[in-house]
Order: C-alpha cells, then sequence, then structure tokens
C-alpha cells in the first residue's frame, strides 16, 4: 500500500497548467502529424477534477511500426525541443501511452482507439480536432 502512494503522489500534476498555445503540447501535436498520424484529438481535462492529466491527445496509426514511430517522434521532439522527457511510456503493438504527467498521449490502431472509446469516457470535455 505504501508503494501505491508514493507513486500516487509522485504523479500529481505540477501547479502551472496547460494550454494548447504551451511549446509542451505544440511538439506532441508535430510528431504526430510527422508521421502522419491520424484523427487527432485533444481532450481539455482541466475542469474535470477526477482526471490525472489537463490534456489527453489522441491518434490513430494504422499499424504496429506506426504506432512505435509515432511514439518515437513524440519522445525525440519534446526532449529535443522542450527538454523534457516523459514520466512513463507504455508500449504496445495497438496501444501506447506516452505520459508528460500534464499530458497524456495514447496513440492507438484504429480498432483499439474504437474498442476502449476514451472520447466517451471523458464526453464532457471539450475537444479539439487537428
Amino acid at each position: 500500500m505504501e508503494k501505491i502512494i508514493t507513486a500516487t503522489q509522485e504523479r500529481k500534476k505540477t501547479a502551472t497548467r496547460l494550454t494548447k498555445n504551451s511549446k509542451l503540447f505544440k511538439s506532441i501535436i508535430n510528431a504526430i502529424q510527422e508521421k502522419k498520424g491520424e484523427n487527432i484529438i485533444s481532450l481539455d481535462l482541466k475542469k474535470i477534477d477526477e482526471a490525472v492529466a489537463d490534456f489527453f491527445i489522441l491518434c490513430d496509426a494504422r499499424s504496429n511500426i506506426q504506432v512505435n514511430a509515432i511514439a518515437q517522434n513524440i519522445t525525440d521532439q519534446v526532449e529535443m525541443e522542450c527538454g523534457e522527457r516523459p514520466y512513463h511510456v507504455e508500449y504496445g503493438d495497438k496501444w501506447t501511452l506516452v505520459d508528460y504527467v500534464n499530458v497524456v498521449v495514447h496513440i492507438f490502431q484504429h480498432e483499439q482507439r474504437m474498442f476502449y472509446n476514451l472520447e466517451s469516457l471523458w464526453e464532457d470535455a471539450p475537444r479539439a480536432d487537428y
């Protein structure tokens, strides 16, 4: 139980709230677009108390190779442009998650995105398409 509490405390959002104009946010969107990610959306979670981040960014990829290429491009571009490394990355062939604490990026193959349907879980969050 102590490990869970410690992990939760470490995961807390920073006091500074991000916007869509932040360098981190723009770098992530650009990195996805460079690798031809599709159906890119952001969900603004700032007004949702239960949310673990300020934003979720979601996109589709056509293959496991593209999922991995998008994730790698995000981590490379953000480190180069913003000097930040992800807090955590969950690699998978059909769904990869790149976590920057205030921004969590979900890269899905299309079928997994439809199955998990995160947009409907957070449908009360303002949405933007890219």
